[in-house]
């Protein structure tokens, strides 16, 4: 079993900052990558960012310049560092993880979500 959990999600004025942290657990062999996504409400689930095991790093175009994805590979953790927030940054945000369990099979695993609100 793995298990991702993710933390630090909440209410934040526009142009502040949050700090999402997500950590992966269980019968994990080696992760491959990890990253964030969104979903809000009436819209597709979408990439934030995502980084590889060799340093490869994707950012949505909407996030570039404003976030920062960070890993700790020795904890199999994953950080979003989000700076200038908007109202349209709001949304449910997912760690996801793609590895190789102890048992060599491959899996895309999920967190269960952490709410990000960027209001007034």
């Amino acid at each position: 079993q793995v298990q991702l959990v993710e933390s630090g999600g909440g209410l934040v004025q526009p142009g502040g900052s949050l700090r999402l942290s997500c950590a992966a657990s269980g019968s994990i062999f080696s992760i491959l990558a990890m990253g964030w996504y969104r979903q809000a409400p009436g819209k597709q689930r979408e990439l934030v960012a995502v980084r590889t095991n060799g340093g490869t790093i994707n950012y949505a175009d909407s996030v570039k310049g404003r976030f920062t994805i960070s890993r700790d590979n020795a904890n199999n953790m994953v950080y979003l560092q989000m700076n200038s927030l908007n109202p349209e940054d709001s949304a449910v945000y997912y760690c996801n993880a793609d590895l190789l369990t102890l048992g060599a099979a491959r899996g895309n695993y999920w967190g269960q979500g952490t709410q990000v609100t960027v209001s007034s």
